[in-house]
């Protein structure tokens, strides 16, 4: 990270489940708002455990660890779409630590996955508030556009060719 911080970036294992009460603590409920669209006091059993299990042939989850602590610090989640060209992502860092480089860090290392698997284009939805988030995925290439079916939510691609150079 910007700060000199050493963070180890892997898969997510179904043993990681029991990192996860602590991550969330460091979240503020304004950014889980902001990632699931939706009030949340906490993450139920029910959605921890859709997050830990998936498919890793449609699916992959990248945590980010802090290596002096062992401490998860981030995740970012790639799910496949049907035509297996095109690939959804949702990311969700640590509260105190937006900004400090360690989200760039994540969607750089998914898109990187996503370009090694194949797939054409990665794309997300971000609520039109969340300004950090479309700044981001502005910088990173994104292109960022109304969603027509909801308001309030845009839309941002990125097909991977344009990507090339970047990552």
């Amino acid at each position: 990270m910007l700060d000199g911080t050493h963070v180890l970036l892997r898969p997510l294992k179904v043993e990681d489940a029991a990192l996860y009460p602590d991550f969330l603590k460091e979240v503020t409920h304004d950014d889980l708002r902001l990632r699931f669209f939706s009030v949340m006091r906490e993450v139920s059993p029910e959605v921890l455990d859709k997050l830990i299990h998936y498919d890793p042939v449609h699916a992959m989850a990248f945590i980010a660890i802090e290596e002096a602590s062992g401490r998860m610090l981030g995740v970012v989640r790639l799910h496949d779409d049907a035509d297996a060209e095109k690939g959804e992502f949702a990311i969700l860092v640590c509260s105190h630590l937006k900004g400090r480089g360690l989200g760039w860090l994540m969607m750089k290392h998914m898109i990187t996955h996503a370009k090694n698997k194949g797939l054409k284009t990665v794309h997300g939805q971000v609520l039109a508030e969340n300004a950090t988030m479309l700044a981001m995925c502005g910088e990173l290439g994104f292109h960022v556009h109304d969603d027509m079916l909801e308001r309030g939510i845009k839309r941002v691609t990125l097909p991977l060719d344009e990507a090339a150079a970047s990552t």
